[in-house]
This record gives structure tokens, C-alpha cells and sequence, in this order.
């Protein structure tokens, strides 16, 4: 029990605690945010509890995408206007969300909620990429479009994937990365204008 929690009441400590499961919350932190829900937001305290509540009663996994769902497939995955001749693979929802507010891809998807590493114990069995291979070998799927973060273990993950995928048989893409749409060169880091002048296209 952290010492901030120790001498309070038990409720309060309780709260504390599981403000704490969130990504980048501290001790300190969750602390504020308890004391901020019960002496100034109570209301948006009860919508945060009542949120949590219905998400973990109602939502579970899409069968074929494996983003939360209501429903055993997602709507998007049911609709008959996507190209179901591309799959996206992703990471996240949240990178889901964000292909779909650019309104330029009109394909499938496939989650993984995660990405390889290793160092946190995370491996292909832990994605449970066996999944994404009986997804992308449906007999519809021509092209798998790997979409992970340009991070180190995003790379790493969109390399191995690419393997897997390639030796069954598919076509498999990376998305580019490159300078920013508005974006100076002076305000570019050295690796994106390097990635950019390697993925250059005819003018």
C-alpha cells in the first residue's frame, strides 16, 4: 500500500488505487484526480463509474477485427461498403480511430491490441497473431497493410509480421512515414527527412 493511501479511508483508497491502473497515472496523480471526482465533479464522477461499468458489461472482442464490440462481429467489419480486399493491421483502437478520421482508407482491419516486445514479455503468442494469419488467409484478403507505430518495437513487429505474411502467399504493404503535411524541414527531425528521401515518389 502506498503511503498515500495508507491513512485514508478505505473507499477513497480504493479510488486512489484504481486511478492508478491508468497509463502514465502516479500515486500523486491519481490522488488528485479522486479528490478533483468527489469535491468538484461528483456528477462526472458517477458518468466515469457508470462508463466503466457499461463498458465492461457490454463490450467484447469482434470476431474478425478484434476491436471492442457490442456485437460478436463490429459494425464496421459487417458493412458491405468496405473493400474487404485490404486489411489494415494496427495496434490499437485508438489507431483505428485515427485511420478512419483521415476518410482515406476504406478497407478491413485487424487489431492487435499491442505490439512485439520482448523485454516486456510480449510475444507472438501473447498477440496471439495466429488470429491475423487465419484472418488474412480468408480466401478475400489480397493485400495486408501494415500500419504499427514508427516506434522500435512498432518496426519490429510490422517486420515480423511481414515474414509471416509474405511466406503464405500475400501481398503485404508498410505505410510510408515522412515530413509532415505543413511541416518546415528546419523543424524535421534527422530520421523523418531521412525515411522521406528514401520513400521520395516521381514528380
Amino acid at each position: 500500500m502506498n503511503a498515500i493511501t495508507t491513512d485514508l479511508p478505505a473507499p477513497l483508497a480504493a479510488l486512489i488505487e484504481g486511478l492508478r491502473a491508468l497509463p502514465g497515472v502516479g500515486p500523486k496523480s491519481a490522488a488528485r484526480m479522486a479528490f478533483h471526482l468527489l469535491q468538484h465533479d461528483r456528477s462526472g464522477a458517477a458518468k466515469l463509474a457508470n462508463g466503466l461499468r457499461e463498458a465492461l458489461d457490454r463490450l467484447t472482442h469482434c470476431e474478425r477485427c478484434n476491436s471492442f464490440s457490442e456485437t460478436p462481429v463490429c459494425g464496421l467489419c459487417a458493412s458491405p461498403r468496405r473493400a474487404a480486399h485490404q486489411l489494415a493491421v494496427v495496434e490499437m483502437p485508438v489507431d483505428l480511430n485515427r485511420m478512419e478520421e483521415t476518410h482515406s482508407y476504406s478497407g478491413l482491419y485487424f487489431v492487435l491490441m499491442g505490439r512485439l516486445s520482448p523485454l516486456d514479455g510480449i510475444g507472438p503468442r501473447e498477440l496471439g497473431l495466429e488470429r491475423l494469419i487465419r484472418r488474412a488467409l480468408d480466401g478475400v484478403t489480397e493485400e495486408v497493410i501494415l500500419a504499427t507505430n514508427y516506434t522500435v518495437e512498432g518496426e519490429a513487429t510490422a517486420h515480423y509480421l511481414g515474414e509471416l505474411l509474405k511466406a503464405r502467399g500475400l501481398k503485404v504493404t508498410r505505410i510510408a512515414r515522412g515530413v509532415p503535411a505543413g511541416g518546415e524541414l528546419e523543424h524535421v527531425d534527422a530520421l523523418t527527412l531521412a525515411q522521406a528521401l528514401v520513400d521520395r515518389k516521381n514528380y
